[in-house]
């Protein structure tokens, strides 16, 4: 990875996105792969959308993660202005909780791709952001199944006790 370039963008359609969106900056922090973050309305400012996603390549970002509640678009109009990939986040606001985000998440037309996580699930966005790195990236990969193996054995430890007190 060079020095200073940022592998992942998050954008968020609002400031009060950012309390689940944050999970992925978490997540990124934890895996030591370098981001940053976009506030940036498909709706309301739609032109600093466009300009950040059409820059995004040239300035070394290789996947984008789009959260956004209600109508959702933003992870849609990203990916309208890139073949990078993009992943999307609906996220639960409003009256139906997220599932309105969830289906204009994923409900892309053919060749507008954007993989999308479950409602709130930035941490995710995140995983399956370094996921995809790990292919050029083998640090990444790494990072990848020692998280992995730990939760397997935080998972067969706390197993293992619940059984025993059984």
């Amino acid at each position: 990875m060079a020095k200073g370039i940022k592998l992942v963008g998050i954008l968020m359609g609002s400031v009060s996105d950012f309390e689940i969106m944050k999970g992925a900056s978490d997540i990124l922090k934890e895996m030591k792969v370098p981001y940053e973050v976009l506030v940036a309305s498909a709706h309301r400012t739609p032109a600093k959308v466009e300009k950040y996603v059409k820059s995004a390549r040239e300035n070394g970002v290789e996947v984008l993660i789009a959260g956004a509640g209600m109508a959702a678009h933003l992870a849609g109009a990203v990916a309208a202005h890139t073949t990078l990939p993009v992943i999307g986040v609906p996220l639960k606001s409003g009256a139906l909780n997220g599932i309105d985000a969830l289906y204009s998440t994923v409900q892309m037309p053919t060749g507008i791709p954007v993989a999308t996580v479950a409602v709130d699930g930035a941490k995710n966005a995140a995983f399956l952001a370094c996921s995809i790195l790990s292919i050029k990236y083998p640090e990444i990969a790494g990072r990848l199944e020692k998280y992995r193996e730990a939760a397997r054995e935080k998972m067969e430890k706390s197993a293992a006790e619940l059984v025993a007190k059984l």
